[in-house]
């Protein structure tokens, strides 16, 4: 655990009068990553700190000199146009991928803006993002890094055979389960580790 840094962004946080969940909306990321941070049980990357650091209105360095270690940790991002279900979904992942940076986006241009500067590893798509395409999103992502992997989560089978048109690497049906997620992910064309327990 890393207290150090935990006390220094909670300090900082409420310096700027700014809540977990205000914190969290500016970091495209949801609340149980800030609280964990804070806690001192996951430490951001490079990428989030900087972005902390900008956000918070002090100097990287100061940041950074709190961090005993940097850990690199697997990036997840989800994309549904429905919060109520994104926010539910992002719990699961949370459950499945403890060690994992997890962000939410209910726009597609948003999930876009952020893999410009962060690295994707994984990233489950809604297939219909109101008037977009999860199909055109999967193209942008890959055209920003060929490495991610990218997984449809819709409530509509139908949709599979244009999913295996794009260079997607998975297909679930809604709703999301924590074993559905584990059972997907060990298909992947690159197996990764998520950290979390019953893998």
């Amino acid at each position: 655990m890393n207290i150090l840094f935990a006390d220094a962004l909670r300090k900082l946080r409420m310096k700027k009068g700014l809540t977990q969940i205000q914190l969290a909306s500016l970091m495209f990321v949801n609340k149980a990553t800030i609280s964990k941070w804070e806690s001192g049980n996951r430490l951001p990357d490079a990428a989030m700190i900087t972005r902390l650091a900008r956000i918070l209105d002090v100097d990287v360095g100061t940041l950074l000199s709190t961090v005993a270690e940097s850990d690199e940790s697997l990036n997840i991002i989800m994309v549904d146009d429905n919060k109520a279900i994104l926010s539910y979904n992002l719990l699961i992942l949370e459950e499945v991928a403890p060690n994992a940076m997890i962000a939410g986006f209910n726009w597609p241009q948003e999930a876009i803006e952020y893999a410009k500067v962060n690295r994707i590893d994984l990233a489950i798509l809604d297939i219909e993002l109101g008037t977009a395409s999860g199909l055109d999103l999967c193209h942008a992502l890959l055209k920003i890094n060929p490495g991610t992997r990218v997984v449809y989560l819709t409530a509509y089978p139908e949709y599979s055979l244009d999913a295996w048109d794009t260079d997607a690497c998975g297909f679930m049906v809604k709703p999301l389960t924590p074993e559905g997620v584990r059972r997907q992910l060990k298909k992947l064309r690159y197996p990764f580790s998520l950290g979390g327990v019953d893998e």
